[in-house]
């Protein structure tokens, strides 16, 4: 289990003026080993949970001209209209289902998306089955308001599929709502369609909700593969809830553009919270949403075909590589190859940064089932991929386990 954040002796004083909710938040691995690699020269980064492409320039232009014409005040609570507009269009012919605006609220990024479902549902008495591992931000929001975990373990020799009969016997009387990461990080395991339509339809008839960060839907790596959501697997959005941002998909992550779509009855009630969080999104970078999703999606295209190229090497390389034991990611940018059964992969991955300059991420940032695995992103060139590999091989093979 991840630490909770630990106080130094001078921050006990200061202790009564945080809240002690705050000790539900730990401290985040990523950030444990970025800060760590940050003091040290030669580094490869196989760390990093964002795009490595520039943004495309069509995108950029229109967040310049935005600025330009001056389009730089306050936009409606719910987002601009324009951007809600296209929104509902392009999710609508998406999901072949009727979408309109009031379907939508734009946030500051999809962490805020996620912040605002979560801290606004979760209460004492009240419990979320989250699968494991998962994205490190969806527990401690829930426990930080009251609300209790219950995990449901993936296994790497399924490629970190989530079985959905585990989910639904794992219902009881408590349960409040599911929540489901697919394209997931770190396994980049995409949930096929008959799993996201058995957890949602046993959900509905259960009156338990459904939260889906889907903020990779677009980086999909198998050819022809077509997202399911849980939009377009739900007979209504009464109880689903879909989390995601431009941030992925058109390498924006600097931007802060997220939403959440759900039934209007929802977005109703979250857009007054929205008000007392981040009020609205960057106006000129929702203007920049608005021309990403007016403009040719071939630029997606060209991305999702490298990340493609990059994941078929590296499903290569750990192959090859001593100790780590993966499986084919279907998407994301992330693979989460497992060590040797009880290994400290923090103790391992610390001295690997220390002594080869190689950057992953260690498995219990993102639960409590997987300490013995490395998540290791190949959002990063096809010349660092192979250069880290070549580091990281023959220092694998000298360790003892």
């Amino acid at each position: 289990m991840v630490n909770p954040v630990e106080m130094e002796q001078g921050d006990q004083a200061e202790a009564p003026l945080f809240s002690p909710s705050l000790q539900a938040i730990p401290m985040p691995g990523i950030r444990r080993m970025i800060n760590t690699a940050a003091g040290m020269d030669d580094v490869i980064h196989l760390s990093i949970g964002q795009p490595d492409f520039p943004t495309p320039q069509h995108i950029v232009d229109a967040n310049i001209d935005a600025l330009r014409e001056g389009k730089t005040g306050y936009t409606m609570d719910a987002g601009l209209p324009e951007l809600l507009s296209e929104l509902a269009r392009y999710y609508g012919e998406r999901y072949d289902r009727p979408l309109t605006e009031d379907n939508f609220l734009v946030t500051t990024g999809a962490t805020e998306a996620m912040y605002l479902a979560l801290t606004a549902t979760a209460a004492p008495g009240r419990q979320f089955i989250v699968t494991d591992p998962t994205f490190l931000l969806y527990a401690p929001l829930i426990r930080m308001n009251g609300g209790e975990v219950k995990v449901i373990p993936t296994r790497p020799e399924h490629g970190h599929q989530v079985d959905p009969q585990e989910v639904i016997d794992a219902i009881g009387m408590r349960t409040f709502a599911i929540v489901l990461n697919s394209p997931s990080n770190p396994s980049g395991a995409v949930y096929p369609r008959e799993t996201i339509e058995a957890i949602v339809q046993e959900a509905a008839y259960r009156g338990v909700y459904v939260f889906a960060d889907e903020v990779y839907d677009h980086i999909l790596l198998d050819e022809g593969m077509e997202f399911p959501s849980v939009i377009n697997c739900a007979s209504d959005l009464d109880h689903v809830m879909s989390v995601s941002s431009f941030s992925k998909t058109f390498s924006m992550a600097g931007f802060r553009i997220g939403w959440m779509i759900s039934s209007q009855g929802a977005i109703k009630k979250l857009r007054r919270y929205h008000m007392f969080t981040t009020t609205v999104a960057s106006t000129p970078a929702q203007w920049a949403g608005v021309a990403a999703l007016q403009g040719n999606m071939a630029c997606v295209d060209d991305m999702n075909a490298e990340y493609r190229r990059r994941r078929d090497r590296v499903v290569e390389l750990v192959s090859e590589t001593p100790h780590l034991t993966g499986y084919v990611p279907q998407g994301a940018f992330y693979i989460f190859p497992s060590l040797p059964p009880h290994t400290d992969a923090t103790d391992l991955s610390l001295r690997m940064l220390e002594e080869t300059g190689v950057c992953v991420i260690p498995g219990d940032a993102f639960g409590d089932t997987c300490s013995n695995a490395i998540r290791i992103s190949f959002s990063n060139s096809m010349e660092n991929i192979e250069e880290a590999f070549a580091r990281m091989q023959p220092w694998l093979a000298k360790q003892s386990f």
